[in-house]
């Protein structure tokens, strides 16, 4: 073992990576890389589109029919025109009806894409989130996490369904008025784009001021579900130390900076709203105004000046409603961005898939080779480690608080990778092995189980899906807990509630044996595993893990030192280094050693 430390180059640490904003991301190239990452977004997109001219021109082809059963069905030169103006009755129904059946078929088929595309978007994120290290995931709190898989998703289908292709209907709206509005009166037409041209001239920077605020809007959302969530989470511990008053202005601050958020988001989009029904208001008085005046003039005649009203009505209606999609948009891309973050933050832990390797079955033997890690912005934990695990011994790994040990179990099962060196399991670099093989032959029990808001049988199935009730009473009964579960109130459909606090810490802690042992691994690593467990039940799980380990390689990160005993070596760290190694009654008479010192101080708490 080298006493020098390797010289890493901070750039290829791995485990410097942290969860990505997508603040730095543009509009149009979120939509961009929104649509890579949901391709159904651009099935059928023609043929929506489509529907979406047949709606926009239906609606145009009223005001002109009212136009021609004016000019010519009532004020013809011949008199009334009572077929003509019966003809552009149905005509303008059939328009009606034409353009309602075409937005109808229109939102239809977007609802169906953007939610088929959105859902895509979801599970990519979600699956993505477990490819990146323990580390990357802790950068990000997990209510924020949660929110940019849910909330923030839910602002991008909300404004694709809504707004997406109908921000683009109405640009095709304006302009199929404006160039009939051109062909009756060209005066009328620049009295309405005048009216309308501060709006318009204004757009680009209200667009950047509402980015930014609704980027804002989006990272609270983000920080209110977690000062909620976790003290919902740990209500206990809120109670037990009387800090009910404390959390309370965490989650009345972070409400607070929530609605301060959202008001000053609102408050541009209030300005903008205002500011096109201004002009809405000025292009009607002056379509009025101007309209009456060419009309004594002889420019333009009674029926033009009707269907111009109905055309600036087509007109003022998609601008304003523009104005509103705008805001939606800004915030479903401050949405849409931070989910795109989260696909775009490398994945560290890549999984080789069908490339990688496969490890065959039986006992696993471990080599370290000169592994180092250290944290972001922290000092090294493990050191130029380098050791060799022969296949189906017991490892017991002990050292004091901070020393390693647990980094070293979290490295083993690819929890995540080193700085530098290499873990090989029977000759192999755990990066290199499909995640598939690498969790059928490895299992890691913590030191707190998780357990999810579920039966028993649920939460013991994930150490094998296709595993059936009797497999896991057999389990139970090999591992000596037949007696325990049968004494759960409802047995195996005993739920254990959200995590598992329907259950003690000891129960929990024999859900995640009982897990492991369905599992059937080929390596076993325990961090301290019967270190929650009631004194009476402390022998039998020692009986039921001497079996569970035999016949495979088992490693043991030892809070305690009657585990250290048992097994075949113990390992000292200490200061991430491997100082000592070898049975646990040599390393006790090796006096004034690291080893020595734990254990006589062990002794001590025990009162032997």
């Amino acid at each position: 073992m080298t006493t020098a430390d390797p010289v890493l180059d901070p750039t290829d640490d791995v485990n410097s990576t942290v969860m990505d904003t997508g603040d730095d991301i543009l509009a149009l190239d979120t939509i961009r890389r929104g649509v890579h990452f949901s391709p159904e977004l651009r099935e059928g997109i023609w043929g929506t589109l489509a529907f979406a001219v047949l709606a926009s021109v239906g609606q145009v082809v009223v005001p002109v029919a009212v136009q021609q059963t004016l000019d010519r069905g009532i004020n013809g030169p011949g008199g009334p025109d009572v077929s003509f103006t019966v003809l552009m009755g149905v005509a303008a129904a059939a328009a009606i009806a034409l353009a309602s059946w075409a937005s109808y078929a229109m939102t239809s088929r977007l609802f169906t894409t953007s939610e088929r595309g959105l859902a895509t978007l979801r599970i990519k994120a979600f699956r993505h989130v477990h490819d990146l290290p323990l580390l990357t995931q802790n950068t990000e709190r997990r209510g924020a996490l949660v929110a940019r898989v849910t909330s923030d998703v839910d602002q991008v289908s909300q404004f694709l369904v809504f707004g997406g292709l109908l921000f683009v209907v109405s640009i095709g709206q304006v302009l199929v008025a404006t160039v009939v509005m051109v062909i009756y009166s060209w005066q009328l037409a620049v009295v309405v784009w005048v009216c309308f041209a501060p709006l318009f001239l204004s757009l680009r920077f209200f667009q950047r001021k509402l980015s930014d605020a609704y980027g804002t809007v989006r990272r609270q959302v983000g920080f209110m579900l977690s000062a909620i969530s976790e003290p919902v989470v740990g209500a206990a511990v809120v109670r037990s130390y009387a800090v009910e008053a404390r959390t309370q202005e965490r989650i009345d601050t972070a409400i607070s900076a929530f609605q301060a958020a959202s008001t000053r988001a609102q408050g541009f989009t209030a300005f903008s709203f205002s500011l096109g029904g201004v002009s809405a208001g000025l292009a009607n008085a002056g379509v009025l105004i101007v309209g009456i005046w060419l009309g004594f003039a002889g420019d333009i005649t009674a029926g033009k000046v009707l269907a111009f009203a109905f055309l600036v009505s087509l007109f003022v209606g998609p601008v304003q409603m523009g104005t509103q999609i705008l805001t939606d948009a800004q915030n479903a891309i401050a949405g849409w961005r931070r989910v795109i973050g989260i696909l775009e933050t490398p994945a560290d832990l890549v999984d080789p898939g069908p490339d990688g390797r496969s490890l065959p079955r039986g006992p696993i033997d471990v080599h370290f080779d000169a592994v180092s890690f250290s944290y972001p912005a922290g000092p090294r934990v493990l050191r130029d480690v380098t050791m060799d695990i022969a296949a189906g011994s017991r490892i017991a790994i002990v050292g004091e608080t901070g020393s390693g040990k647990s980094t070293f179990a979290k490295l083993l099962t690819r929890l995540m990778d080193p700085s530098a060196g290499a873990v090989l399991l029977d000759g192999v670099d755990v990066r290199h092995i499909s995640q598939a093989s690498l969790r059928r032959s490895v299992v890691l029990v913590p030191q707190e189980g998780f357990l999810f808001d579920d039966t028993v049988t649920a939460n013991v199935r994930y150490g094998r899906l296709d595993a059936t009730e009797a497999d896991i009473l057999a389990s139970a009964d090999e591992l000596g807990l037949g007696d325990w579960v049968a004494g759960l109130p409802r047995g195996l459909s005993t739920r254990v509630g959200q995590r598992g606090d329907s259950l003690s810490a000891g129960e929990r802690q024999l859900v995640a044996l009982l897990r492991a042992h369905l599992a059937d691994p080929d390596l076993l690593v325990l961090d301290e595993a019967t270190s929650a467990v009631d004194p009476a039940l402390e022998m039998r799980i020692g009986r039921a893990l001497e079996r569970l380990m035999s016949g495979r390689t088992s490693v043991t990160i030892a809070h305690r030192l009657s585990t250290a005993e048992s097994a075949d070596e113990v390992v000292v760290v200490d200061k991430g280094r491997i100082v000592q190694r070898g049975h646990h009654s040599a390393l006790v008479a090796q006096a004034g050693s690291v080893y020595a010192g734990l254990h006589s101080s062990w002794v001590a708490q025990q009162g032997r």
